[in-house]
């Protein structure tokens, strides 16, 4: 993996009273410029039991997410075994090397952030974000999970229309999707 800081996209998790949300915002930028407003970077798979967001190249995630996908048929409702599964390959896959994308994976149980350089992240306080904007979007998370009782819907809205106030790679046009009560 070239770049582990992927640019152009905030990806965003947050888990609180039984439920996972996340979200992702809309942007695509092609160096300087916006291309596109309103993809879709955030969206079920397995059947619906597992929300993926990616930050990256597009092809590159949609290769991980589809493989991803193959690894949880192998391993029904075992997210954090077809992850690492997944990361193992993504690490010495001789083509999977090469993908420049960042995942966030979450289910009923569990909320992992994945790399290409091995990384199965789970975090430790119920907040993960990646992309650009991961980082203010991480932080205005945290703090409304420390400092507030929203929903863990709310959290993730306000914090990624917080990171879209701040970084010039997001937006504010956002995909959110939710597992729980």
């Amino acid at each position: 993996m070239t770049n582990p800081l992927m640019h152009g996209t905030t990806i965003l998790a947050a888990r609180r009273g039984g439920v996972v949300c996340v979200g992702g915002d809309g942007q695509v930028s092609l160096d300087k410029t916006v291309v596109k407003g309103d993809a879709r970077k955030v969206r079920r798979i397995a059947g619906g039991k597992v929300i993926a967001g990616f930050a990256g190249a597009t092809a590159d995630a949609f290769t991980l997410l589809e493989r991803l996908e193959a690894k949880l048929e192998q391993y029904p409702d075992q997210l954090m075994r077809a992850s690492v599964e997944l990361a193992k390959d993504w690490r010495t896959d001789r083509y999977l090397r090469r993908l420049e994308a960042m995942m966030i994976v979450a289910d009923k149980d569990v909320t992992l952030t994945l790399s290409g350089v091995g990384d199965v992240l789970e975090p430790s306080h119920g907040v993960t974000g990646i992309g650009s904007g991961g980082d203010y979007a991480r932080s205005a998370a945290m703090a409304l999970m420390n400092e507030t009782d929203l929903s863990a819907e709310d959290v993730v809205r306000k914090s990624l229309s917080i990171a879209a106030s701040i970084c010039v790679y997001t937006n504010d046009s956002l995909t959110i999707e939710t597992i729980g009560a």
